[in-house]
């Protein structure tokens, strides 16, 4: 049967989290474009494992764990803040948050975007990787908690802390420990003792430059607030001391 209409809108108020989302797979199966979701309320996992590269979802309250797991490919936009685990494993695709997230956000990120406007919680991007051509990538307009890039193996996070006037508190403490790939960065200046013992800080060079350009530029036509505005601190980059923290510790 051929789609018509474009959008398609779905009330959650009340729905079970697998009636939810067994509704907006049939809806895009069936041709819809955008899938608009209302009154949503902690719903789980929307967005799980789907591979629609061209088609939207538009989150209006506060979906539940794990919004985007395993996530192939789809557009995700969230007015308003999302729960734990966004972007848990996903391969592809983009989540936008025009609010705050809670913890482990990113956890395993294998591909695909991230833009979050305001903060994060704690151990945001543990264990994020790359792949070739596949570079996961994580923008926080706010701050972060304890933990971030813990464990990282691949990928890219931008903190950007836009209304925190101390750079002290752009993160928590122990942020990147035990990272052995990819690369953090922060608008402004993050104190060593914020650091987990394998990271290491460097000002940033010409290719920093132009990928800060492109996802800046990104979230910045995302949440509406000024590009030139963001770039006119100066950022700088955490990255691994070595690609084996922990290798001594193992036998061979």
């Amino acid at each position: 049967m051929r789609i018509i209409e474009d959008t398609f809108t779905i009330d959650a108020k009340g729905m079970h989290y697998k009636d939810l989302n067994e509704e907006i797979e049939k809806k895009l199966n069936e041709g819809y474009k955008k899938i608009k979701l209302i009154n949503v309320n902690g719903q789980r996992y929307i967005g799980a494992g789907l591979t629609f590269p061209d088609r939207d979802i538009e989150i209006y309250g506060v979906p539940g764990n794990d919004l985007g797991v395993f996530m192939n490919g789809l557009n995700i936009k969230v007015y308003g803040n999302a729960q734990d685990g966004v972007g848990n494993t996903m391969n592809d695709g983009e989540i936008v948050i025009y609010g705050s997230c809670g913890d482990i956000m990113g956890y395993g990120m294998r591909g695909g975007k991230i833009f979050v406007k305001g903060n994060v919680g704690y151990r945001v991007g543990i264990h994020m990787k790359e792949y070739k051509d596949k570079i996961p990538v994580i923008v926080v307009g706010g701050t972060a908690g304890d933990f971030l890039g813990e464990y990282m193996a691949g990928g890219r996070i931008i903190v950007l802390g836009l209304e925190e006037e101390d750079d002290e508190n752009l993160c928590g403490y122990f942020c990147s420990t035990g990272i052995h790939g990819g690369i953090i960065y922060f608008r402004g200046k993050i104190p060593e003792y914020k650091l987990g013992k394998e990271g290491k800080i460097l000002g940033i060079d010409e290719e920093d430059e132009k990928f800060l350009e492109e996802n800046v530029k990104k979230f910045s036509d995302y949440f509406g607030i000024d590009y030139n505005y963001i770039m006119e601190k100066p950022f700088l980059k955490v990255i691994p001391f070595n690609k084996r923290p922990y290798g001594k510790l193992y036998a061979y």
